[in-house]
């Protein structure tokens, strides 16, 4: 069976639709969203930390809000190792 490009390129624009994004159905937002989470829980662990300091605000609060930026910055690191590894995986394979 050979194949000539003309109709290869007929078969691609026939499905190049079923493989495009529909809107809609994917959130683009959720990583939007993750990195403004993100933002914020650093800014309230800096903000913690600066009001405990000058202020004398109860240590409690800054002591959680800098371990909830712990987990935070964990977590995006996590992220981030999976991402480089899927990376490096996707760079093995063979053409």
């Amino acid at each position: 069976m050979e194949l000539t490009t003309s109709l290869v390129s007929q078969a691609y624009a026939a499905n190049k639709s079923a493989t495009a994004p529909q809107p809609g159905s994917g959130d683009g937002n959720a990583f939007s969203a993750f990195m403004a989470d993100y933002a914020a829980t650093l800014q309230n662990g800096e903000r913690s930390a600066m009001n405990a300091m000058t202020t004398g605000a109860d240590p409690h609060a800054m002591v959680q809000a800098l371990a909830q930026t712990e987990l935070a910055v964990e977590t995006a690191v996590t992220v981030r190792d999976k991402v480089v590894e899927a990376y490096q995986e996707i760079l093995r394979m063979p053409v």
